[in-house]
């Protein structure tokens, strides 16, 4: 079996991306790896949702960077993780997109990230599981989020 010591574990703030950070944490602690918890604002600044809108006074990308490290070090202390570290990416491409440039950027050598499983038309309009599946230059993988969360 292949040991990581670079694992990058793309995080959304879903049921499903908090499973997959489960499975990455475990990875690690096995492989004795570096962690990165991952997450990345697609499409900044369009397509912002209302309750992400920042406070008039605040330039946006500074409040959607802190709100988003806020959410990710309460993700680790959540998972009783805090050796993991955290980054946050913008790009005005979909989040595979920058998932798949960090990965090969920094030489990690294993993407996790959660899947919901859909398939049909889901597939066909593509997901960030798989963009990067299709796409990375490293190990992938995609955990399922059946299991129920404690």
């Amino acid at each position: 079996m292949k040991i990581y010591k670079r694992i990058v574990c793309a995080v959304d703030f879903s049921h499903n991306s908090e499973v997959a950070c489960r499975r990455a944490i475990e990875l690690t602690r096995n492989f004795e790896a570096r962690l990165i918890m991952l997450y990345v604002v697609e499409y900044f600044p369009e397509d912002r949702s209302n309750e992400l809108i920042a406070p008039e006074t605040t330039d946006p990308a500074s409040y959607r960077e802190r709100e988003a490290r806020k959410g990710l070090a309460n993700l680790a202390t959540r998972l009783q993780f805090e050796d993991a570290h955290h980054e946050v990416l913008f790009s005005p491409h979909a989040a595979w997109h920058e998932i798949v440039r960090f990965a090969r950027d920094g030489a990690m050598e294993l993407i996790v990230l959660g899947s919901h499983g859909n398939h049909g038309i889901a597939e066909l309009l593509g997901s960030t599981a798989n963009g990067v599946v299709n796409r990375a230059p490293c190990d992938v993988l995609a955990v399922r989020a059946q299991e129920e969360l404690e």
